[in-house]
């Protein structure tokens, strides 16, 4: 029988629904071996409350630094850089080996093939949000076995741009959905029945438009009386003092929101919680406000009114990453922020059509679940491929 690794190694928690529905249903099923690989303590703790009984049927293996040299430079660097993260695929070689897939969300695990020579080892990549960015679609992508895609959008956009073969796709739809869309509201946000806008800048310095309109919005909302606001930004945005990012590359030092915000009846600040992954403020939400998070497809799932904020002065039109930006107006300047807010529902009736239609673009539906489609697309793979006895 198949022995597949899902591997949860980063600092929040933000990927796991992207991949441990797929873990669950391979377990379910009892086609493979399933091993869940997680990296810290608040990994492990959401692993265990999304597996529920299924745990059972599954190994759970705890990952850490292990060498005197990676905890060092974890206790030192991890404020700036992700050292203990990256030090995980050295420190675990034999393990890995024992694997014969290994499906993940991110890329960094690739140094296992490409510097550490697990050639080997079937790679498979499910992504993580179904968003537009080009980073998404560099290079590295072709360096996975199987990738499991949302939508027609991002496997044309990797076939196009990171000339993955298109035999390594698997269109399978958004396993995220199988978890949270339909979940009841747990609790009412707000003591009034304003309009709620949800903020959800991204934490890329080059891309967010928090570092450079994040105080003003909000003070805005502070001040006005017409909408309720969910600040809930991408929860890497406050992770450290500082944000570095690659692509495009950037670093910058993050100021956190006044603490007297949490204290407005009309003001929900959240910088991390399960809430800000688990589709609750997506949900709960009437206007979407921000700038590149891939949230705003989570939030499209039920068209509603968008405001796009353009920060960098972007020229954004022909641009693919900015496709997103599409679903709804642009704000160029943070003074015409109250103008826009005013007009969203008007102005939503002009966009509704093509939200429809990059929904239709962006997301796969089927009879067949996301999580079921994904786990049949990697026992086929590892079945073609020789790789163990799937059942």
């Amino acid at each position: 029988m198949s022995r597949i690794g899902f591997l949860f190694n980063h600092d929040q928690t933000h990927q796991v629904a992207h991949s441990l529905p797929i873990a669950l249903e391979i377990a379910r099923s009892g086609a493979a071996e399933v091993s869940l690989l997680v990296t810290n303590a608040m990994m492990k703790a959401a692993v265990e409350a999304m597996a529920g009984e299924l745990l059972a049927k599954m190994t759970l293996i705890d990952l850490a630094p292990k060498s005197f040299v990676s905890r060092a430079a974890a206790g030192l660097l991890d404020r700036f850089i992700p050292a203990g993260k990256l030090s995980i695929y050295r420190d675990h070689l034999d393990l890995f080996r024992t694997f014969d897939a290994l499906v993940v969300s991110e890329k960094s695990s690739l140094l296992l093939k490409t510097r550490y020579g697990l050639n080997d080892l079937k790679f498979v990549h499910t992504r993580h949000g179904a968003g537009d960015r080009a980073i998404g679609f560099n290079p590295e992508s072709a360096r996975f076995d199987l990738i499991l895609v949302a939508g027609p959008k991002i496997r044309d956009r990797l076939i196009a741009e990171a000339e993955v073969p298109p035999e390594r796709i698997a269109v399978t739809g958004y396993c995220k959905f199988d978890q949270f869309l339909n979940e009841p509201a747990a609790r009412k946000l707000f003591p009034n029945d304003r309009p709620v806008v949800l903020y959800n800048p991204h934490p890329s310095p080059k891309l967010s438009s928090w570092y450079q309109w994040g105080d003003y919005i909000l003070d805005y909302f502070a001040r006005q009386s017409r909408y309720n606001l969910i600040f809930a930004p991408h929860v890497m945005l406050f992770e450290r003092n500082w944000t570095v990012t690659i692509d495009p590359p950037a670093i910058a030092r993050v100021h956190k929101p006044g603490a007297h915000y949490s204290n407005l009846s009309h003001m929900l600040v959240d910088l991390g919680s399960d809430a800000s992954v688990d589709m609750t403020y997506t949900n709960a939400a009437d206007i979407y406000l921000g700038d590149v998070s891939s949230q705003v497809y989570e939030f499209l799932v039920k068209p509603r009114p968008c405001l796009f904020l353009n920060a960098h002065k972007v020229d954004w039109r022909n641009d693919a990453s900015y496709t997103h930006w599409q679903a709804g107006p642009v704000v160029e300047s943070v003074e015409a922020l109250d103008v826009a807010l005013s007009s969203a529902f008007e102005i939503f009736k002009k966009y509704r059509s093509r939200q429809e239609a990059m929904l239709e673009e962006t997301f796969s539906v089927s009879e067949t679940p996301a999580a079921q489609r994904g786990a049949q697309a990697i026992l086929a793979m590892l079945k073609q491929s020789g790789k163990g006895q799937p059942q």
